[in-house]
């Protein structure tokens, strides 16, 4: 079901690690955390060093899981876009000061 809600084909959980692309290790990752059902995500570059198609899948995934209340999440992004994407509110950091 993790898998799933992942992004990821349940029949992938029968593939080495190293047979999956970087953005499925990462979907992976995510299947993991949303096994233990938790009530927040704290994501800290969830999309770093992906390529477009996979860093769509993954934010894919996390929209559609915010869509269904499945998890609250905290993302940490230096994508202002991908924070705008994603976030209902966004609060940006720079030098210091708090804005948002």
């Amino acid at each position: 079901r993790s898998l799933r809600l992942a992004g990821l084909d349940p029949s992938d959980a029968a593939r080495e690690g190293e047979q999956l692309s970087v953005g499925e290790q990462q979907r992976v990752m995510l299947a993991r955390a949303l096994a233990l059902e938790p009530e927040v995500l704290l994501l800290d570059e969830p999309t770093a060093a992906l390529d477009e198609s996979s860093r769509g899948g993954v934010e894919r995934t996390l929209a559609q899981l915010a869509a269904e209340g499945r998890a609250s999440m905290v993302l940490v992004t230096h994508e202002r876009a991908q924070a705008d994407r994603l976030a209902d509110r966004v609060i940006t950091l720079s030098n210091g000061r708090v804005s948002g």
